[in-house]
């Protein structure tokens, strides 16, 4: 008797110890198991991986390969799930669809330390898979983190893009001194916030109060933050998918206190091709994102070729809210027809 139980308990270490190695595929690198993505409502799509430096990396490829390609990248604390409404009108219309999850988000290998994370080392990882790919001709689309990542993308190497759709998102900018001290007085900011509960978010939800609850929270209630911003119920589990315990969230909680932190090299961005863009460039931003609410003025400004279509009805997670008419609106963008002034959610 005593030996069988000595057998149980050590057969059951064992397993688990499996376990946590196959998880844990490099020291501090971690790779959520295929069983969480099981039986994901409406995500049907089959996952595509390409190494990168130490990390894999998963995308999503849809759509005939010699189909004129559209980059979809997206934010925090999200995945490629967020384009499941999207990409099958794009198929549909005979594109081809290619959504990277960025470093530490959905089937994309996790860093354990959030100092591994940087906002350098992400534009790095997509322009890599976008050049691996060797993707021509590519309309962009970004928001939240996909913006401000995707747009650094597209300017390291802007013959590859044939056009630029963003919605509520940023390419944060400054020279000078402000460049150089814009981000220490941003942490600053943040610090002075301190921590709070996500109640206490909810009564005043500012960039720097998101900021720093993301910072402070022990562990990121994924679910609970997508519901806050719009999410129906019945998606919240596949949002949590990728991120079976706090180990797991490293980038979840570090990647909005990084936003500021290239300030300069942003800059260099916009002076260098933005500010002289001459290709088409859509603005798309919605009427009710309490976050980015402003930020489209600065790319109407700055673009030369910027046009703007307010999308009415729709909050900061625009895919969610308003996926199928964004879609349709990026398509009548991409054939070059007339657009509205606005569009309406029909959520």
């Amino acid at each position: 008797m005593y030996m069988s139980i000595r057998i149980v308990l050590l057969t059951a270490w064992l397993i688990s110890g499996t376990l946590v190695h196959a998880e844990e595929i490099k020291p501090g690198i971690l790779r959520t198991p295929d069983t969480r993505f099981t039986n994901i409502a409406d995500f049907s799509f089959a996952p595509n991986y390409m190494q990168v430096g130490e990390m894999r990396v998963h995308y999503l490829d849809e759509g005939p390969k010699d189909g004129e390609p559209i980059l979809l990248i997206h934010g925090e604390p999200t995945w490629s799930y967020l384009f499941r409404k999207m990409i099958p009108i794009f198929v549909g219309a005979g594109y081809r669809v290619i959504a990277p999850d960025l470093v530490g988000f959905g089937r994309s290998d996790k860093y354990v330390d959030e100092g591994a994370y940087s906002y350098a080392m992400q534009v790095q990882h997509m322009s890599e898979l976008v050049a691996k790919l060797d993707l021509k001709r590519v309309t962009f689309f970004g928001q939240d983190w996909g913006g401000l990542i995707g747009l650094r993308v597209v300017a390291a190497d802007p013959d590859r893009f044939a056009r630029v759709v963003v919605s509520n998102t940023g390419l944060p900018s400054a020279s000078g001194m402000r460049g150089w001290i814009g981000y220490p007085l941003f942490k600053l900011a943040v610090w002075w916030e301190g921590p709070m509960t996500l109640e206490d978010l909810q009564t005043d939800i500012t960039f720097p109060r998101w900021v720093a609850y993301n910072y402070h929270v022990d562990d990121l209630p994924v679910g609970r933050i997508m519901s806050l911003m719009g999410a129906d119920e019945g998606v919240v589990a596949a949002y949590e998918a990728p991120f079976p315990e706090q180990r797991y969230k490293a980038a979840t909680q570090i990647m909005p206190y990084l936003v500021p932190s290239q300030l300069r090299e942003n800059e260099s961005a916009w002076q260098s091709v933005f500010d002289r863009w001459e290709k088409p460039f859509l603005v798309a931003f919605t009427d009710s994102d309490p976050v980015s609410a402003g930020g489209e003025r600065v790319f109407l400004e700055r673009v030369p070729t910027a046009q703007n279509v307010t999308i009415r009805g729709a909050g900061h997670f625009v895919q969610e809210d308003a996926g199928p008419e964004l879609a349709d609106l990026m398509i009548e963008f991409m054939q070059g027809h007339d657009l509205p002034a606005e569009i309406t959610s029909r959520r």
